[in-house]
């Protein structure tokens, strides 16, 4: 039996018996004195009726069950997304980078004129692939290699789907991206607004704690060597270990 459901106890109540003798009125035998006249007795008690057997308790109702409830969604974060985002737009979407055959020019600048320097480096690529006949087979992007609060090291990679014949020159390389874990983000508008895009990015892994690279890549969904620089649309992607 289940802890919702009262035993029931069983009672054995003796059932009391009360019998009433009645007195014989036999006559005197023959010469024997009558006897002593009795007085009668007084009307007896009645004995008291058996005691009715305890009532045993009613089983306990069990209670109706309840439906099981939903589980709750896991909170969004709370950081602020930038103004310039359209619905539909990542911030914080976990992806899966590919391993990718590219080529690319090694640079460094400042951080004061980091587009510039950033579009004449695609320049340079573009003018080898076209020399060599080669057709990109993905968007271009910039992989920092190292930062600091005024300066920057950085590839401005080209995804190929086949390797130069000749090998290139001019700080320009062939290679390949390392595949992995990272958090997908997008930047809308100019280069310049960039530092808005990168706090909220920075802020949203400390929030959820994850540990970032030391490394991140900007795709761009929109051509910087021709796009209005305001008009820009830049894949952030930050590989997590």
């Amino acid at each position: 039996m289940t802890g919702f459901m009262a035993r029931l106890r069983t009672l054995a109540v003796p059932a009391s018996v009360v019998l009433l003798l009645a007195a014989g009125a036999a006559g005197p035998a023959a010469g024997q004195a009558p006897p002593a006249k009795q007085t009668p007795a007084g009307p007896q008690t009645p004995a008291a009726p058996p005691a009715a057997p305890p009532v045993a308790p009613a089983p306990q109702t069990r209670p109706a069950a309840q439906p099981p409830q939903a589980s709750e969604p896991p909170p969004e974060s709370n950081v602020q997304r930038p103004d310039a985002l359209q619905p539909g737009d990542a911030f914080g979407e976990q992806v899966m980078l590919p391993e990718q055959t590219i080529v690319y020019a090694v640079g460094s600048g400042q951080w004061d004129q980091a587009f510039q320097t950033i579009v004449d480096a695609f320049k340079r690529v573009n003018a080898y692939l076209q020399k060599q006949g080669i057709k990109p087979s993905g968007p271009p992007m910039t992989i920092y290699t190292s930062t600091n609060d005024t300066s920057f090291q950085f590839w401005a990679a080209v995804p190929v789907a086949d390797t130069p014949k000749d090998k290139p020159t001019d700080n320009i390389e062939v290679g390949k991206t390392t595949p992995g874990t990272a958090y997908k983000f997008i930047h809308r508008g100019s280069y310049d607004e960039m530092d808005t895009t990168y706090d909220a990015i920075t802020n949203f892994l400390d929030e959820k704690q994850l540990d970032a690279k030391g490394l991140f890549i900007e795709q761009y969904d929109t051509d910087p060597t021709t796009t209005p620089p305001d008009k820009l649309v830049v894949e952030v992607f930050v590989p997590v270990k």
